[in-house]
C-alpha cells in the first residue's frame, strides 16, 4: 500500500526549527512523488485518512502529540526540530536529517514502550523533586536560553535553595522512605537537552527504570550535575526496574513528564507496552 503521510509540526518549535525543517521535507517528498499533507499549528482530529505519521518538534511536541492522540496506531517518526530532542537522539542518535528521511521512508516499524503518570502518557519519563522545580521555573519565568543552557540557568536559580521532601516510593519489590534530592522514572534515557539521568533505560524493555537520588549537600550538587550529562550521578543513586512506582508526599511537591511541568501529592505511574510504532 502506498503511503499517505500526516506532517505535523509546532511553529514555534526551535525558534523556527521546526519550520525549516518542515520546508526541506516537503521539498523532498514532493520530489520523490509521495503524497502528504502539513499541517503547522492546527492539527486534524483524527489520522484515519493517513499511513503514516512524521512529527516535527522536540520532546514537547512529541509529548503533545501522544496526549492529543492517544491510541494511534500508525507508524511514528520524531524529526529533531526543538530544543529538546532526547527522544529524536534515543531512537535516531546523531543521524542527520537525509538519514532520518531514510529512515521515515523504509524503516520497519518497531513497537515501543510509553508510561502513564496520573491520567497524561510520556515516553521519556517522569521526574519528580529538583528536575520537576526546574521545569516549573522554566515554564514560569522567561529565559532567552533555549534548551541544555535553559536548563542549566535555571538549575544555577534552584540550586542553592531547592529543599528536599520526604517521599513514598512504592513498586512491587522495593519501596523507600526517602527525603529525596530527585526521583527519576525512566523509559528514555536523557532529559533535558543532553542530561543522561538513565543511561541504561531502554524504550522497549517493558520496565520503567526508577533512580532516587537521595538528599544531599550542596556541594554535592554542585558535583553532581555536570556529571549527569555523562551518567556519572548514578554512584550516590539507589535503583530498581518495575512496570509501575506510586509516588507519594505530604504536600504537593514539583514534577514533569517529558519536560511538561505538573504537581502533586501522589503520582501512580504505570508502562504501557508496546504502546506505540516508530520507524527506527
Amino acid at each position: 500500500m502506498s503511503k499517505s503521510i500526516a506532517i505535523l509540526y509546532n511553529s514555534r518549535a526551535g525558534k523556527g526549527k521546526a519550520i525549516r525543517v518542515a520546508n526541506r521535507i516537503s521539498v523532498k517528498l514532493s520530489g520523490l512523488q509521495y503524497k502528504f499533507d502539513a499541517f503547522e499549528d492546527v492539527w486534524p482530529e483524527d489520522l484515519k485518512a493517513y499511513t503514516d505519521v512524521w512529527i516535527i518538534g522536540g520532546d514537547g511536541t512529541l509529548n503533545y502529540f501522544i496526549n492529543k492522540y492517544p491510541d494511534c496506531d500508525l507508524p511514528l517518526v520524531i524529526f529533531k526540530g526543538g530544543t529538546g530532542n532526547d527522544f529524536a537522539w534515543k531512537l535516531y542518535g546523531n543521524r542527520d536529517l537525509d538519514d532520518c528521511l531514510s529512515i521515515a521512508i523504509d524503516a520497519f516499524p518497531k513497537k515501543i514502550d510509553a508510561g502513564i503518570c496520573n491520567g497524561k502518557y510520556f515516553l521519556n519519563g517522569v521526574g519528580i523533586g529538583f528536575d520537576g522545580e526546574i521545569v516549573k521555573s522554566i515554564h514560569r519565568e522567561k529565559f532567552f536560553l533555549k534548551g541544555h543552557l535553559a536548563y542549566y540557568a535555571a538549575v544555577l536559580r534552584k540550586i542553592f535553595f531547592f529543599r528536599e521532601d520526604e517521599l513514598d516510593i512504592i513498586t512491587k519489590n522495593v519501596t523507600w522512605k526517602e527525603k529525596a534530592f530527585m526521583v527519576t522514572i525512566a523509559n528514555g534515557s536523557r532529559y533535558g537537552g543532553g542530561f543522561l539521568v538513565a543511561p541504561d533505560a531502554r524504550i522497549d524493555d517493558g520496565l520503567l527504570d526508577i533512580i532516587v537520588i537521595p538528599q544531599i549537600s550542596i556541594f554535592q550538587r554542585m558535583n553532581l550535575l555536570p556529571g549527569a550529562g555523562k551518567g556519572k550521578h548514578l554512584r550516590i543513586t539507589q535503583s530498581t526496574r518495575s512496570q509501575s512506582v506510586i509516588v507519594k508526599a505530604a504536600k504537593k511537591v514539583s514534577a514533569h513528564f517529558d519536560g511538561e511541568a505538573m504537581e502533586s501529592e501522589r503520582f501512580e505511574i504505570k508502562l504501557l507496552p508496546q504502546k506505540y510504532l516508530f520507524r527506527c
